[in-house]
């Protein structure tokens, strides 16, 4: 029988998708459960978002469009970015992708070679190695453990350029974590990123709309502006707009890169339908209530998440300022167990949160730290306060 090809030995199935899967198993076999794992915003945007919709499938023209993104849509990415700050980028430096995580494959396979090296913090988003892995590209992993709030520090980033990666990737507000840098800490570090001209720089800031406690949205170009030729900004419908499976992501940067990127999309996709265009144009352009709303609601259950973390004596939780996740140190935990269940590590925990309190998190190992776990607190209001009581009631059990 032939083989699958040596990429598919490196390629791993979402984590985050395992843990709900086995959420959604455990629940249909009747078990009362509460999901605190997959990072999906759980509500619908605008009714002007279905309307564009409706209208473009009655004039829908059945053609192929444009590898890079419509005119239109592209158009309407250039004003969203405008907002916060990223001006002076024209269509030439932009590309779409179905969803965000489409378009950082395809600038994986566009900048980077097998054996090139590709660097970023950890905790890091579960796709970020799956992606490295797959394109055969080493890996520079930079722990940034609670006790430095999650966040990379100058030094770091230093010791990490001067072995020379050819992409460092950057996630700021930050999945899964939630932790957000400051004005003044990315301006630190892209004074560091300004000696090493030959690094590619990804931010991937797909949540630079959900922000909390007054904080303002900071880019490295923004900071520094001749690191422009060389930063790629990502963003996405998904999180802003509660729009993940409509598939729409983005990117704005070097000229040479977007056209790299639209390359690859007239070989893996073609372009993006015509009714989701239509959508996301009419998300990116049409009233903001509904993101706004949404994003008041996420900070008030951040506090009501955090006021049960700072109450459990052996959890060390920072203080998320952004996106929808909290990523609590249990490692306190470890070595204890709850009845005959040893808890040794934080794939156990989990385990048995999920078996005896039905309530599902993603382990930290997942994002590259075993000392945590993953909240998303994304769930419907009504499930968040009795799912963090479990928590609470289980960590209370331990012995």
């Amino acid at each position: 029988m032939p083989q699958l090809a040596k990429r598919m030995g490196r390629a791993k199935p979402s984590a985050i998708m395992q843990v709900a899967e086995k959420a959604k198993r455990l629940k249909a076999e009747g078990h009362d459960i509460i999901s605190f794992s997959i990072g999906v915003p759980n509500f619908l945007p605008g009714e002007h978002v279905y309307a564009a919709a409706r209208e473009a499938l009655a004039k829908d023209s059945g053609q192929y469009g444009s590898n890079r993104g419509s005119d239109a849509l592209l158009d309407a990415f250039l004003e969203h970015i405008e907002q916060i700050g990223l001006t002076g980028y024209g269509r030439v430096n932009c590309a779409t992708g179905i969803g965000a995580k489409h378009v950082i494959y395809n600038l994986a396979e566009a900048l980077l070679d097998e054996g090139d090296t590709i660097a970023f913090p950890v905790p890091y988003w579960t796709s970020y190695l799956d992606i490295a892995e797959i394109v055969n590209a080493k890996v520079d992993l930079l722990p940034c453990p609670a006790s430095q709030d999650y966040k990379m520090t100058p030094a770091q980033l230093d010791a990490a350029l001067a072995k020379k990666p050819k992409v460092f990737l950057f996630n700021n507000p930050s999945n899964p974590t939630g932790m957000v840098y400051t004005k003044a800490e990315v301006t630190a570090l892209a004074e560091v990123l300004v000696k090493y001209p030959d690094t590619w720089i990804i931010t991937d800031d797909i949540y630079n709309r959900m922000l909390f406690d007054g904080l303002e949205y900071y880019n490295f170009v923004l900071a520094r502006p001749e690191l422009r030729d060389r930063v790629i900004f990502i963003d996405s419908l998904s999180k802003t707009y509660g729009m993940p499976g409509w598939r729409v992501g983005f990117m704005a940067g070097p000229e040479s890169v977007a056209q790299a990127v639209a390359v690859m999309n007239s070989n893996h996709i073609t372009n993006i339908p015509e009714i989701v265009t239509a959508a996301a144009i009419a998300a990116l352009t049409g009233p903001q209530d509904v993101p706004t709303q949404k994003n008041a609601e996420f900070q008030a259950k951040r506090d009501e998440v955090m006021a049960v973390m700072d109450a459990i004596p052996a959890i060390v939780c920072p203080r998320p300022q952004g996106a929808f996740y909290v990523f609590p140190d249990i490692s306190a935990y470890f070595g204890k167990s709850h009845g005959d269940k040893l808890i040794g590590s934080d794939v156990d925990f989990c385990n048995v949160l999920l078996e005896t309190k039905g309530v599902a998190c993603v382990p930290g190992s997942a994002f590259g730290e075993p000392r945590a776990l993953r909240i998303s607190y994304t769930c419907p209001t009504p499930q968040l306060a009795p799912g963090l009581a479990r928590i609470q009631e289980f960590c209370a059990e331990l012995a």
